[in-house]
């Protein structure tokens, strides 16, 4: 599993940089964000250190399928109401004018009682 030393959420997975956990698995680590946009708002990250979307390969499908199909499970568990009344947003900013501050791919999910801090 490749990391960087350099980065603060792989210093966060190796438990370096303390962390309020939503999940973990082999492949995955999922944090509660420290600067919360909505009442719900956690971050599930690769343990691999990847950059970003733009440097995923046909072969992280799997990975990325498995970050898109836990987080509406996750959401709920964390208080989220469900579908179709309920909900919650599933963003992942890639580069700088994306709006990527922290260069380790995160899926942000985001939901809960409107209006929130920011979206």
């Amino acid at each position: 599993m490749s990391s960087d030393p350099n980065c603060i959420f792989c210093k966060i997975i190796d438990g370096k940089i303390p962390s309020k956990k939503v999940y973990e698995d082999e492949d995955l680590y999922g944090f509660h964000d420290i600067a919360p946009w909505a009442p719900v708002h956690f971050m599930l990250v690769p343990k691999r250190h990847i950059a970003s979307m733009a440097q995923l390969t046909p072969d992280d499908a799997g990975l990325m399928g498995k970050i898109m199909t836990l987080a509406p499970k996750l959401a709920l568990e964390h208080g989220c109401r469900p579908y179709p009344d309920g909900g919650y947003r599933v963003v992942v900013n890639t580069g700088a004018e994306g709006g990527q501050e922290v260069h380790h791919l995160h899926v942000h999910v985001m939901g809960g009682p409107r209006p929130w801090l920011k979206g």
